[in-house]
C-alpha cells in the first residue's frame, strides 16, 4: 500500500519522536529526598555502575532514578559517538593511565550544560591516582574545582602536599579500600597529623569481601569518613556480589544509623559491580527506595 505524501510525512515524524527503547526512556519516578537533605546524608551514583553506557547516558539513568548527585570515574566514554572519556587530569609518571587524555574546555562546557539541563551535580571523582608533587597535584585539584567536585577518591597515600591542597580548595581526600588496599587501621595511620578533610572512602562491599563487618569499620573510622561507596552484598567473602540494599548481610540500616550518630555530612554512592543493564534497572530503584525510607525514619 502506498501512502500519500502527507501521511508519509506524518509517519516519518512519528518515528522520529518514538523512543528506540521504551524501557530506557521511561519517565522518572517521583522521589522525596527531603529527609536526606535535612540530615546531610545524600545519595549519589558512582557512574561505574553504568560502565556499559556512556556518561551522558548515565546522567539520563540517574535522572530517572531521581538521583541529583554523581560520582564520575576516569575512563567512561563521554557520550555516544564520541571517543572522549571522562578524564579530568592525568597523574603523570608511572601512575598515568594508558591513553588518558583530559577533557577539553569545550567538552567540559558540554558536560556542564548536560548536567545543568538534568539538574544534577558532580560531587566526587575516582578512583584515581593523584600526583604527589606540588605542581601537578595543584592542577588535579584545580580540575576538580572547575566542575564543582568536592571529593577526590584515590588510593594514593596522602602527603604534605595533599594535606595543604585539601584545605586550600576545600576538597576531601578519600582513601578508597579495595579488599586489601586501605583497611581502616591503615587509613587512620595515614591520617595521623592530617587535617579532617583527609580520610576514608568507605567501600562497604569491599569490607564485606574482606570479612569485615561494615558498621564496625564505620565506628572505627569516626571522624574520618569522607565519602562512601555504599553497598549491600549477599554474603561475606571473596565471591560476594551486590544485592538490593536491605536484602543482603551488610545491614545498611545499621550503617545509616551509625553515620547519623557520627553527624556525617556527605555522599553515599550507589556502586553496583554486578549484573547487566536490565538487572541494574530493576534493582537500583530498590536501593533508592530503601535509602529514602530508612533516612526518613532516621530523620524523625
Amino acid at each position: 500500500m502506498r501512502l500519500c505524501p502527507p501521511l508519509v510525512a506524518a509517519a516519518a515524524a512519528w518515528l522520529a519522536l518514538a523512543p528506540a527503547n521504551p524501557a530506557a526512556d521511561a519517565p522518572a519516578g517521583k522521589r522525596d529526598d527531603s529527609a536526606s537533605e535535612r540530615l546531610g546524608i545524600k545519595l549519589s551514583l558512582q557512574c561505574y555502575t553504568y560502565r556499559e553506557l556512556s556518561f551522558f547516558e548515565t546522567i539520563d539513568r540517574a535522572t530517572r532514578l531521581g538521583i541529583k548527585y554523581l560520582e564520575i570515574y576516569p575512563g567512561q566514554k563521554l557520550k555516544p559517538g564520541s571517543n572522549a572519556k571522562t578524564v579530568l587530569f592525568t597523574a603523570g609518571g608511572n601512575n598515568r593511565r594508558n591513553n588518558d587524555v583530559p577533557l577539553t574546555k569545550e567538552e567540559i562546557a558540554e558536560v556542564k550544560q548536560k548536567l545543568a539541563d538534568a539538574g544534577i551535580r558532580l560531587v566526587a571523582y575516582g578512583v584515581t591516582p593523584v600526583p604527589t608533587d606540588e605542581d601537578n597535584a595543584r592542577k588535579a585539584f584545580e580540575a576538580l574545582k572547575e566542575v564543582g567536585i568536592g571529593v577526590m577518591v584515590t588510593e594514593t597515600p596522602p602527603n604534605d602536599v595533599h594535606d595543604r591542597l585539601t584545605q586550600e580548595f576545600g576538597i576531601r581526600y578519600a582513601l578508597h579500600n579495595h579488599p586489601t588496599t586501605w583497611p581502616p587501621d591503615k587509613v587512620l595511620a595515614s591520617c595521623q597529623g592530617r587535617n579532617k578533610l583527609v580520610g576514608s572512602c568507605s567501600d562497604t562491599g569491599h569490607w564485606m569481601r574482606a570479612d569485615m563487618v561494615p558498621v564496625e569499620q564505620l565506628k572505627k573510622l569516626e571522624g574520618r569518613v569522607e565519602h562512601s561507596h555504599f553497598k549491600d552484598l549477599n554474603e561475606f567473602g571473596k565471591g560476594a556480589h551486590d544485592v538490593p540494599w536491605g536484602t543482603g548481610r551488610g545491614d545498611p540500616k545499621a550503617m545509616l544509623a551509625e553515620l547519623k550518630r557520627q553527624g556525617y555530612q556527605g555522599y553515599l554512592s550507589i556502586e553496583y559491580e554486578y549484573g547487566n543493564l536490565q538487572h541494574l534497572d530493576e534493582n537500583l530503584p530498590k536501593c533508592v527506595a530503601f535509602f529514602d525510607q530508612t533516612v526518613a525514619e532516621l530523620a524523625k
